[in-house]
């Protein structure tokens, strides 16, 4: 719809991961440089982990897309919610393996015996599981059994596990020991930082023939930014509901206030968006005691009348020290009786 709107050549925020639209963050190039090491030692297990939307399928795709196919044969996982024998036969029939009854020994053998056929070919079998978080302790069991295959020195097969981060903390428990031994490198996907973020939506507007129409503004990009999080998936969403709603509105620049509108559609329809801070306000000086509303005069009376009552306590207490000097000297009867009552209210103050 939009995409005529604004002449565009495609839709650029597409939610379904497209590696043609494949962006290299510092985190994704860095996972891209971990992903390649462990490709490279080919065996054992590769690991990539990262919130829901991160990029990792995106990754994966495009590491997969520059891998030589006559040398490499891939198989995707993508349901993983089953149990040990069901992941296999899942394998199987990923890989084109015939899957004949439901024999486990048989199929074991079925599966050993396509390794072993493609690894005398030279070709190396690489399984992506994605979702790996999802896979039951027995399943994971099973995939570890199958790195076990191998010809001489070197393995059959590698597995790639893309799972979200509660997978981080399932692999450093005791029951996944094994397992982890097996892990040859492991990376953590994060989100893109601000910067990137907005390279990151122009990236996949340029990838579409953009010309800056429509025109997004420094302090829109920001917004993005902070409502997503950073995180691929959402700047998607966002993106792709700001391009509508400019179209609807026929707008051709794209600012903060239309990210805040957007943004707060979307959350009301359930769709998270994370708020950004509220502005930090200048801290303000303090008035000073006259001109805080009349509040200086109040205290500024207090204080005098304070000072007043300081002023007739020491004079009361002069005046009693000296009557007291009198008495002891024989005096108190010269003392006039209303002396005594005068001093204690302080010299006639009362």
């Amino acid at each position: 719809m939009y995409d005529d709107f604004y002449k565009l050549t495609g839709h650029p925020f597409q939610l379904t991961p497209n590696p043609n639209f494949f962006y290299g963050s510092s985190g994704h190039q860095r996972a891209m440089a971990y992903l390649q090491y462990g490709l490279h030692q080919g065996e054992g297990f590769i690991v990539v982990t990262g919130d829901i939307g991160a990029g990792k399928t995106t990754l994966i795709g495009h590491v997969l897309g520059q891998l030589d196919s006559s040398r490499y044969v891939t198989a995707k996982l993508a349901t993983t919610q089953l149990g040990a024998q069901d992941t296999l036969r899942m394998l199987a029939s990923a890989l084109g393996i015939e899957i004949r009854g439901s024999d486990k020994a048989l199929l074991l053998r079925s599966v050993e015996h396509f390794l072993l056929d493609n690894q005398r070919q030279n070709r190396r079998v690489l399984i992506i599981v994605d979702e790996v978080q999802n896979l039951p302790l027995k399943s994971l069991e099973e995939l570890r059994m199958l790195s076990n295959f191998q010809s001489g020195d070197r393995a059959s097969v590698q597995f790639c596990l893309l799972g979200q981060p509660q997978f981080r903390d399932a692999l450093a428990t005791a029951d996944l020991e094994q397992l982890r031994q097996r892990v040859v490198v492991s990376y953590h996907l994060g989100p893109l930082q601000a910067a990137e973020t907005r390279a990151y939506i122009e990236h996949r507007l340029h990838h579409v023939g953009w010309a800056n129409d429509p025109e997004i503004t420094d302090e829109a990009y920001l917004r993005v930014f902070r409502f997503s999080a950073g995180v691929p998936r959402r700047i998607n969403m966002l993106c792709d509901r700001l391009l509508l709603y400019g179209m609807l509105e026929g707008l051709h620049r794209i600012d903060d206030k239309v990210v805040d509108t957007v943004a707060a559609e979307m959350s009301s329809e359930g769709t998270r968006m994370v708020a950004p801070p509220p502005p930090v306000a200048a801290p303000r000086e303090p008035p000073p005691l006259h001109q805080a509303n009349g509040a200086g005069a109040d205290v500024e009376g207090r204080l005098a009348s304070l000072e007043t009552l300081v002023r007739a306590h020491d004079r009361t207490i002069k005046r009693g020290i000296e009557l007291a000097a009198s008495y002891f000297n024989g005096g108190l009867a010269q003392i006039p009786p209303d002396a005594l009552h005068q001093s204690a209210l302080g010299e006639g103050e009362s």
